[in-house]
């Protein structure tokens, strides 16, 4: 592909993953709210996600095969269909159904909705390896991590949309919307994106699903526990903990926005801020990755102590979580270069499957671990759950290749 193609492809795949994302939070908001407004308990809200988060292992699994198979555009595709048919099944939600009809049939749209999301992400990480050219690996870390961070970025922004469209339009009405806006990317992305886009020129065995890398596997174990260690505190503890210390539900609301609005802008600036630190002499290897990961260790380290020493709990953690998002998203971004480093451009949905695949498990495990922390130790025992899956995610580190990917990679450029 010429350059203007490549541009052009990745310019509509981007929109294709914002138009997702936005609806991706926003859907997330409008459930959060419209059930705590019919009097839904916090354990019941968090049950409506846990079929969200299996459903994206499973696809992470099955959908990098896929792809290899048949084309990322078609996984792409895929993805937004699903997730205009999950909006479309909750606007259907009667509220007279009884309690438990209603939890199990929100859980189902949501599975539809983890499904849809993991496809899309999958589908727009992969299609970069793809479109740019190979060897150039500066670019590469670049593309990736202002995709990454702008969708990051615009889940936070569609926290504030749900809000909105609930308010303006109410729960029903607000998903019609979603789904209509949609309806557009999907029709626009399918009229505009052309080409073959991700389908292996040899035929992937269905056995190929689990990777054989080393590599891949020990930055997939990294990447679970990384995740876990994120989700720990921010699914229930934090929420709950924020409304303890009398903040409102809408302030709650804010604050998760702009913590993963503030995350993902900074995630698009990692390619400045490695080179910023001098991260390995201008090269991202293995090394970064567990030298970042053992600096996100202090964090909650740092907030448990100072909440031992009785300082106020509130700016404490706030303050915290804050840095917390900073390097987290260096984690996070590190992570998503080295997996299409190491993975080979004609098979890499099968490993950029299965690395999400891994970061859907480390999300489910963290969904699991915040409920059961924080019933019996607080918020204190989220920080400390948080602190050892770091710990474990930065000795899986140890296990990635010291010179492979310095061996690819060229100075880490600035991001224009």
């Amino acid at each position: 592909m010429s350059e203007v193609t490549n541009i052009r492809s990745y310019a509509l795949v981007t929109a294709a993953c914002w138009g997702f994302t936005v609806t991706d939070g926003a859907l997330r908001m409008l459930v959060v709210l419209h059930f705590y407004q019919l009097g839904y308990s916090d354990i019941t809200i968090g049950f409506l996600f846990l079929f969200y988060e299996f459903f994206g292992v499973v696809t992470n699994l099955f959908g990098g095969w896929i792809a290899s198979r048949s084309g990322l555009k078609v996984t792409l595709y895929g993805g937004l269909a699903v997730q205009i048919f999950a909006l479309i099944m909750l606007a259907l939600l009667q509220p007279g159904w009884p309690g438990v009809l209603s939890v199990a049939y929100v859980m189902c749209a949501q599975a539809l909705s983890g499904i849809a999301k993991d496809l899309t992400k999958m589908s727009a990480k992969s299609a970069i390896k793809v479109i740019v050219p190979a060897g150039q690996d500066t670019a590469l870390f670049k593309w990736v991590s202002r995709l990454t961070g702008s969708k990051n970025a615009l889940k936070g922004v569609g926290f504030f949309v749900g809000g909105l469209l609930l308010a303006a339009l109410g729960f029903a009405g607000a998903l019609y919307a979603m789904s209509a806006a949609l309806v557009l990317v999907l029709v626009g992305t399918m009229l505009s994106l052309s080409g073959t886009l991700g389908k292996s020129k040899k035929k992937v065995k269905f056995t190929s699903l689990l990777s054989k890398s080393p590599a891949i596997n020990a930055l997939s174990l990294a990447r679970l526990f990384l995740f876990a260690s994120r989700d720990v505190w921010f699914v229930v503890g934090l929420p709950v903990f924020l409304s303890s210390m009398g903040l409102s539900f809408s302030e709650v609301g804010s604050f998760l926005a702009l913590w993963v609005i503030g995350y993902g802008l900074v995630q698009a600036a990692v390619p400045s801020l490695l080179r910023l630190f001098g991260a390995g002499q201008g090269v991202v290897t293995g090394v970064v990755a567990r030298n970042w990961a053992f600096g996100l260790l202090l964090l909650p380290l740092l907030m448990l102590a100072a909440l031992a020493s009785h300082l106020p709990a509130l700016p404490t953690v706030t303050v915290g979580l804050a840095i917390f998002a900073v390097v987290f998203a260096v984690n996070s971004a590190v992570h998503s270069y080295l997996v299409l480093a190491y993975s080979d451009a004609d098979t890499v949905s099968v490993d950029v499957g299965f690395y999400y695949m891994a970061n859907a498990g480390g999300r489910l495990l963290g969904t699991l671990l915040s409920g059961l922390l924080y019933e019996y130790s607080g918020f204190t025992g989220c920080l400390i759950g948080s602190a050892v899956l770091v710990l474990i995610s930065g000795l899986a580190a140890f296990k990635l290749p010291r010179n492979q990917t310095a061996a690819l990679g060229g100075p880490i450029p600035a991001s224009n």
